[in-house]
């Protein structure tokens, strides 16, 4: 114990030793002792008496200082909140006041129950208050609103003047995130002679309108909206530098640039270059939407050398190409991308297309696309896994819609005029001058994307980035083939022709792709693989037709109806199992029944059928029709002497 209080004294002093030295005196520092300073005089006087608070002024505690402290309601913040907001819209908005009252009047004559004379009364009154001062206010997102549903429902004249205060600020507006809207309404409802000033105020400025993410929308508007001179003169500033500065050049007839350029003696270099320095900012910005650049690009194609035309492509060989094949123009120059595009181009193309194969093939021109794709693209392994798995679920749609049986007609008979119209026909025949083969060259081949794994290519061999070719190198035939019957898509539109062979049959548009089935496609690409399958199809179609026909039926029977007879009539001409079934099954000891009217055209048809055996038992039945004038053939139709 006393050596741990010893221990414990000696600490307490080294303590008390470190302090003092931190004091600075050499350990003499007395506690007792202190400084004088002018605060410990101010301690040292006396305390003031309460009297003497009152007689200094202000009292410690006043009650508007209690009332200025005490908490506010959420109501009221809410309500001081919102008027410091309105204090500074005030301030920064010079004409805030006005969009209040306008937006007002707006929500009134905006109503679908009001009547024409109230709401002409208040379109009047909101345009008198924003007289002289639309320009300013067009570019708010209240007041343009409300100018729109003026410019919609004002009078000509209480337009014409809308358009004469706006005129000297159409540029300026035209790229305005809100008055482009107005500007579109105004369009819409304009005079003849207001858009065609409105027209020609774009001169000079459509190549860097088109440029703008806003202003290219007021360019294609009026493209849309012009006539066929208007378009073109809006085109020609795309063209070349003089076009765009001496506006009597743009007065040519010619309305090709080819024709343009050996009319005008221009030269054909100096327009490449300066279509490229306009197209290539637009292409780079992604600003594709719209029909007059798709223009624009058809024409540049048909003048465009090697490297500039495999620039363009390359740009667009992407999802950007989805965005532009909605027009006849888009369209043609999504084929040249895909008929020129080396395998590496084309892969990205289909994989843009990834999500939205169905709505592209429903689509009037975008179903041409595809079926350009169908009928050039060699590797069926990527066609397979993005467009075909896409319209497997919808093949009943497709099959019933006028552009939608596009793609399937195109791999069950390619190329067919009975399908496709001489112009879509020529637009699946396009390429472009400078990238066609020349001398019998070998044409690219393309590498299958099972032999290509991940989304990166190597892009260093040359021989792989030469867009010469306009089409595949592979056997459309078993191209087809490999689409068809390998992926399994032959037997799927099998199976819902089979579940709607009757509504195909009275349909305009669904009984060619039955009939190409039920005949197995041309150059019988279904047979032998799906002979099985064809057979059941023939079978739901003959059970259909077989039903006796009676005298309440509200339809039209199958062999009476002009759509379905045609139909039936030309696959007792092509398709021998087929008339041998329907023969056994339906017109074998019934054929006076159907000998007039539209099913006389089907009965008739087993005259002409190849099926040899068929024919002779049909010729003992109708031979005595024919002698008696009930059964009648037409002119051109001669029967087929039994073999």
């Amino acid at each position: 114990m006393a050596l741990k209080n010893k221990q414990g004294s000696e600490s307490n002093k080294r303590k008390r030793i470190a302090g003092a030295t931190k004091g600075g005196d050499g350990g003499k520092f007395s506690p007792k002792k202190k400084l004088k300073t002018p605060s410990n005089d101010q301690q040292n006087k006396g305390f003031k008496k309460k009297s003497d608070f009152k007689a200094a002024g202000k009292p410690k505690f006043d009650k508007s200082d209690a009332a200025h402290n005490v908490p506010k309601t959420k109501r009221e913040l809410r309500i001081q909140a919102k008027e410091l907001a309105e204090a500074r819209k005030k301030k920064r908005k010079p004409h805030y006041t006005l969009e209040q009252e306008l937006a007002l009047l707006w929500e009134k004559m905006r109503r679908r129950n009001i009547a024409k004379e109230d709401r002409s009364k208040l379109v009047s009154e909101a345009l008198r208050k924003m007289k002289g001062k639309i320009h300013e206010i067009a570019g708010s997102h209240v007041s343009c609103r409300v100018l729109q549903t003026c410019a919609k429902y004002c009078s000509q004249d209480e337009r014409n003047a809308v358009y004469e205060e706006l005129k000297p600020h159409f540029l300026t507006l035209a790229c305005n995130t809100y008055a482009v809207h107005l500007i579109t309404k105004l369009l819409d409802n304009a005079l003849k002679e207001q858009l065609a000033d409105f027209i020609s105020s774009l001169r000079g400025h459509v190549a860097s309108l088109l440029r703008h993410m806003v202003g290219s929308v007021v360019v294609e508007h009026a493209y849309q909206l012009g006539n066929a001179s208007q378009k073109q003169s809006l085109l020609m500033e795309l063209y070349s530098t003089e076009l765009q500065l001496f506006k009597d050049l743009a007065l040519v007839k010619e309305r090709r640039l080819v024709d343009i350029i050996s009319k005008l003696n221009l030269q054909k270099t100096a327009v490449v270059r300066h279509m490229s320095a306009v197209v290539q900012p637009i292409l780079e910005k992604g600003i594709v939407d719209h029909s007059i650049l798709h223009k624009a690009l058809v024409e540049y194609f048909t003048i465009a050398d090697k490297t500039s035309a495999a620039d363009v492509i390359q740009h667009l060989s992407s999802a950007l190409l989805v965005r532009m094949i909605h027009t006849k123009d888009g369209s043609k120059t999504g084929i040249l991308c895909i008929k020129h595009g080396s395998a590496q181009e084309r892969k990205k193309i289909i994989k843009g297309m990834k999500g939205h194969v169905s709505k592209i093939a429903l689509d009037r021109f975008g179903s041409m696309v595809l079926a350009c794709i169908l009928s050039v693209v060699d590797d069926t392994q990527l066609i397979k896994k993005i467009i075909i798995r896409e319209l497997q679920p919808v093949l009943k749609e497709l099959i019933f819609d006028k552009n939608g049986r596009r793609p399937l007609l195109q791999l069950l008979h390619p190329n067919c005029s009975r399908y496709l119209s001489p112009d879509d026909l020529s637009l699946l025949d396009s390429s472009i001058p400078s990238l066609l083969i020349k001398g019998g060259s070998e044409p690219e081949t393309e590498t299958k994307s099972s032999e290509i794994e991940g989304d990166d290519v190597d892009m260093s061999d040359a021989e792989d980035n030469v867009k010469s070719v306009a089409g595949g190198k592979k056997d459309p035939i078993l191209r087809r083939k490999e689409l068809l019957v390998d992926s399994g898509l032959a037997e799927s539109l099998i199976d819902a022709c089979c579940e709607s062979a009757e509504e195909l049959l009275r349909s305009n548009h669904g009984k060619e792709v039955l009939f190409e089935l039920a005949s197995g496609g041309a150059d019988g690409i279904l047979h032998p693989h799906l002979d099985e399958k064809l057979d059941s199809l023939h079978e739901a179609i003959v059970s259909r037709v077989s039903i006796p026909k009676s005298e309440g039926q509200e339809e039209e029977h199958l062999l009476e109806n002009f759509h379905s007879s045609r139909t039936i009539r030309k696959l007792i001409l092509e398709c021998p199992s087929f008339a041998s079934t329907l023969w056994e099954k339906t017109f074998k000891g019934n054929c006076k029944t159907w000998a007039q009217g539209h099913s006389a055209k089907v009965v008739g048809a087993y005259l002409e059928t190849s099926d040899r055996k068929t024919l002779k038992l049909a010729k003992k039945e109708l031979q005595p029709l024919l002698d008696q004038g009930i059964l009648k053939l037409p002119d051109n139709s001669q029967p087929r002497k039994e073999g």
